[in-house]
């Protein structure tokens, strides 16, 4: 069976998890999970995604971090829900500066503006809070995350996006990072522009209203589970703005008031 015709089959989270790295293996768009599983549920489409991860891994993918969805308030109004959505990072997302986005082997990328913490020590929750988790870190830089869903026309659940690892796909690093300790993160802006045309600005407090809190609570996220943020890794905290198609031919700069300008082009 090809994978694009291949079904989930509901109850089965690792043939779920194989299903969904098929359709982005081969940059083939598919319907809804819940669309075979119509009762699949948040705690379900994180084992999904665990077991997504653990497939990733032993493929060869290194851990490098994590990434958060949903941390604007009003996509979590849009969402119906309080808090954001967490994901895996691996070594196969970064896309190096200056190299075109992959466009061949992605379905239909988007790229969206964030703030990336890079982490100096572990960061262990619970009880972690938005100044103890700016203690672990050790840069800031500006970043361009370009996601592309697995699911046609990015129509999806919250559950389907967890499992999807949350629409995750590649991402690039500005080019200044800069210590956690004199930035007011809440008031980074970022001017977004496609093709040399601003369409839309944000300051970080965008993200949950300073990203050091979406930090936090990745960090008690993952303590609940037993986890950590491991010394090394990345954090990509959100969206500041909506995100933009980035087709083949399309260039989309992210420019950050101290922590530099972002270029990528579609490929």
């Amino acid at each position: 069976m090809t994978p694009e015709l291949e079904q989930i089959v509901a109850g089965d989270v690792t043939r779920a998890a194989r299903v969904l790295l098929r359709s982005e293996q081969t940059a083939t768009a598919r319907g809804p999970i819940t669309e075979q599983w119509p009762d699949l549920d948040l705690a379900t489409g994180y084992l999904i995604q665990q077991q997504a991860l653990a497939q990733r891994l032993g493929r060869g993918e290194t851990l490098i971090g994590v990434k958060l969805g949903l941390t604007s308030r009003a996509k979590q109004q849009r969402m119906g829900i309080s808090a954001p959505s967490l994901a895996w990072l691996t070594d196969a997302m970064v896309l190096p500066a200056g190299e075109p986005v992959p466009g061949a082997q992605l379905i239909h990328p988007r790229a969206e503006p964030e703030i990336v913490f890079v982490l100096g020590r572990r960061l262990a929750g619970p009880g972690v809070t938005a100044a103890t988790a700016l203690q672990a870190v050790e840069l800031v830089y500006g970043g361009v995350e370009v996601i592309d869903s697995r699911y046609q026309d990015f129509s999806f659940t919250l559950p389907d996006a967890v499992a999807d690892n949350s629409s995750s796909a590649r991402f690039v690093l500005g080019p200044v990072g800069r210590p956690a300790t004199g930035l007011d993160l809440a008031f980074e802006s970022c001017l977004l522009s496609v093709n040399g045309e601003v369409v839309d600005s944000a300051t970080a407090a965008a993200v949950q209203g300073n990203p050091a809190e979406a930090l936090a609570w990745a960090a008690n996220e993952l303590g609940r589970r037993g986890l950590a943020l491991e010394p090394g890794w990345l954090v990509l905290t959100g969206g500041m703005t909506d995100a933009v198609p980035i087709p083949a031919g399309t260039e989309v700069s992210a420019e950050f008031a101290t922590l530099g300008t972002i270029t990528i082009a579609g490929g």
